[in-house]
């Protein structure tokens, strides 16, 4: 490995990208060459910098981290991305992993992981936060990797509800028809959004025209 590393740090808030700077600079192979807030602004200072490693939040302005991730892979630019995310949920983990991402580390551990997470990284090798459920996320990448349609993640309740939530019931009708709470049918459909990575209903009704769930 070499004895000194370019970061480019990318977090649209002003206050978090000085913590993690702070935290950079106490690491004598990392300087930090370049940072940012916007998605596009990070995809100049790629080119611009080529950067060792970009430290990179989701939920960025103009375009988001998954985005940035994805044209990196399109344009075969050379670089180690390690994730910056307060999100924990395994099903969103997996989805940077897949998508390029070599490492995933939450805010609330940067203090601690940071410099490991950065080394890992480095060397090539994928670093998962330690509050990430790692056994989960090796199966959801597992079953990933095996199946031909992301409708095969859902459980049978959950292919279910999709269908009914795209049919246009309400969650208490959902509730009452298969007989469990609203709260459950709550939670139901927040883990199929995870897990589909669609956030509204009418993405989901477009998913389940395509996957043939419903006419």
């Amino acid at each position: 490995m070499k004895s000194n590393y370019s970061v480019v740090l990318v977090d649209d808030h002003e206050l978090v990208r000085v913590g993690i700077r702070t935290l950079l600079h106490t690491i004598d192979s990392i300087q930090v060459v370049g940072e940012c807030g916007d998605g596009l602004e990070a995809m100049y200072l790629l080119k611009k910098m080529k950067p060792d490693i970009l430290i990179l939040d989701i939920s960025i302005k103009s375009i988001n981290g998954m985005e940035v991730i994805q044209l990196i892979a399109n344009q075969a630019i050379k670089v180690k991305v390690l994730i910056l995310s307060m999100h924990n949920n395994v099903e969103y983990v997996a989805k940077c992993i897949r998508n390029g991402a070599h490492g995933y580390l939450v805010k609330d551990a940067a203090v601690e992981e940071l410099e490991h997470a950065i080394m890992k990284v480095l060397k090539g090798e994928t670093y998962i936060s330690k509050e990430i459920d790692s056994t989960l996320l090796d199966r959801l990448l597992s079953v990933e990797r095996q199946t031909n349609s992301p409708l095969e993640l859902l459980t049978s309740r959950q292919k279910q509800i999709l269908q009914l939530i795209t049919e246009g019931h309400s969650t208490r009708q959902i509730a009452e028809s298969i007989n469990i709470s609203i709260k459950t049918v709550e939670t139901h459909r927040a883990h199929i959004m995870a897990r589909l990575q669609i956030f509204d209903v009418a993405g989901l009704v477009r998913f389940a025209l395509q996957e043939k769930l419903i006419q």
